[in-house]
């Protein structure tokens, strides 16, 4: 097999922090890369699904209705706060 090399631009921390990873798992960073490259051949795809965020679902307006309960006291003035009402 003929062995050639790749320059890639990756942000030093994230470096940092795969190396760690990797070899946390016996790996060093060039054994990891050819396991990527390998597994996207094979797939001929990214070998993983990447996060999105989830998709916010906007409440229909009385949803909640039956689901919310106030005192019929509700607006009346509290009696800490009687000596500022005066």
């Amino acid at each position: 097999m003929a062995v050639t090399n790749i320059n890639v631009r990756v942000d030093h921390d994230i470096k940092k922090e795969a190396q760690e990873v990797f070899s946390s798992l016996g790996l060093d960073m060039t054994t990891a890369i050819n396991i990527f490259l390998r597994q996207a051949i094979r797939l001929r795809s990214i070998p993983f699904v990447i996060a999105s965020e989830p998709e916010r679902k906007t409440p229909k307006p009385g949803c909640m209705k039956g689901k919310i309960w106030m005192s019929d006291d509700f607006d009346a003035p509290l009696d800490d706060f009687k000596e500022y009402m005066e």
